[in-house]
């Protein structure tokens, strides 16, 4: 028996050896015999197998293909047989090519622990067991989920997966805008800011990206630098020292980006450059906070729908209420997945200015308020000539505790703690 027969996959070998052969035949006209196989690139023992297996099956399939001559590897006794029985007898070297093994593991969990080999893996299941969640992680299952599940768990669970230790820090932007000019926007901002860094303990940058008429360094009681807008104007150059220069520190964990508030220039600066800065900034801090000015162009439309956090502040008139409206169908329409945007009922109480009910706003924008402040003159008006926030002057004020309820629910933590202080402490400070 002469001859080498190659074949890139089984089913195209047998398919070439069987045109080769009489389809009509009535008796069998050849025999093979499998001398050697070999792989590019190389498989397992057990591929190579099933190939032959595989080969075998096929073509004894076949009328025209002899399978049941038995000569026990006596190569003499095979040859007589073959010439008794007049058969054309190959010896054939299957050569496999490029094959992608199937995840055929016969053991429980075996595929899913093949699956799991050089991949992420997750698994969604319908039981919630702590056992079945072990073992899976045993397999190599990066998680395991189980309903109900919503678009962001899912969008949450892969990201994780692919987060780099290494990669720069990325803090939380939180952006406030006001639904009409005169809402109180910016001072709510500055405050919640001031909440967040001293209830929640937690470090904070508020950016004042009202250019011309910026009141943060105003309401910090802060020489405004030029921070903002030199920023704005180089933003290739940023880097975390240039940065740290060009913020103000306005306590050990609030630092503050103001505002130029001067009419020297028409400040005509590109969407990119705000966007690029943005990024920059939420590398310095886990939360970012961006007191956007009421006005409209494609680098505030650009930051309002990229931050993490918006925080529309409103008054209950038809006017506010139209406008937030408009913004609350924009942002969610462009991020649908996402949390939706909150909402603060600001100045309640005028008195003599009628008002639209706290339920009423909320069920016509289909957004319940997370915070309603009440008006009070005396204390904001003496926080904001003092150049204070109201949680100094009075932290048990409504207004003080809105505001740190708001922090709780936008920074997703619970406040820590108070440390308790001793009687000797006590004393040494008197």
């Amino acid at each position: 028996m002469k001859g080498s027969l190659f074949a890139t996959s089984l089913l195209a070998f047998a398919g070439t050896i069987a045109a080769a052969a009489t389809v009509q035949a009535a008796e069998p006209k050849y025999y093979f015999q499998i001398k050697e196989v070999t792989a590019a690139p190389d498989v397992d023992a057990s591929v190579k197998t099933a190939a032959v297996e595989t080969l075998k099956a096929e073509l004894a399939s076949r009328t025209e293909w002899a399978s049941d001559i038995k000569a026990g590897g006596d190569q003499t006794a095979l040859a007589e047989e073959l010439n008794k029985r007049k058969l054309r007898g190959f010896d054939v070297t299957l050569r496999i090519e490029n094959f992608k093994q199937e995840m055929k593991d016969p053991r429980p969990g075996g595929r899913l622990k093949q699956l799991a080999v050089n991949v992420k893996l997750v698994v969604i299941g319908a039981t919630n067991d702590i056992a079945l969640y072990r073992e899976l992680m045993k397999r190599g299952v990066s998680d395991y989920l189980v309903p109900p599940l919503q678009p962001l768990s899912i969008i949450q669970a892969i990201t994780t997966l692919y987060a780099d230790p290494s990669a720069p820090f990325v803090g939380r932007s939180i952006a406030f805008v006001g639904a009409k000019g005169g809402v109180g926007s910016s001072t709510i901002a500055h405050n919640f800011g001031y909440c967040l860094t001293e209830y929640m303990q937690t470090n904070a940058v508020i950016v004042d990206f009202d250019l011309p008429f910026g009141t943060a360094g105003l309401d910090f009681n802060q020489d405004p630098l030029q921070g903002v807008i030199d920023a704005l104007t180089q933003p290739d150059r940023l880097d975390p020292v240039l940065l740290e220069r060009m913020m103000v520190r306005c306590s050990e964990r609030l630092s503050l980006f103001a505002a130029p508030a001067t009419l020297d220039n028409d400040y005509d600066i590109t969407a990119d450059a705000f966007e690029e800065v943005a990024l920059k900034i939420k590398n310095t801090a886990p939360f970012v906070i961006f007191d956007l000015p009421h006005v409209w162009s494609a680098w505030m439309r650009k930051l309002l729908l990229t931050s993490d956090d918006v925080v529309i502040v409103a008054t209950a008139d038809l006017a506010s209420l139209r406008n937030a409206k408009n913004m609350i169908d924009l942002v969610r329409g462009a991020r649908p997945n996402d949390q939706p945007p909150r909402l603060v009922l600001n100045q309640m109480g005028i008195p003599g200015r009628p008002e639209i009910p706290v339920k009423d706003f909320g069920d016509a924008l289909g957004l319940e308020p997370s915070v309603v402040l009440p008006f009070d003159a005396k204390l904001f008006g003496a926080a904001a000539n003092n150049g204070q926030m109201v949680a100094e002057l009075q932290a048990k004020s409504k207004a003080a505790e809105g505001l740190n309820m708001l922090a709780q629910m936008i920074s997703r933590r619970e406040p820590p703690a108070p440390v308790k202080k001793s009687f000797l402490s006590s004393l040494l400070k008197k």
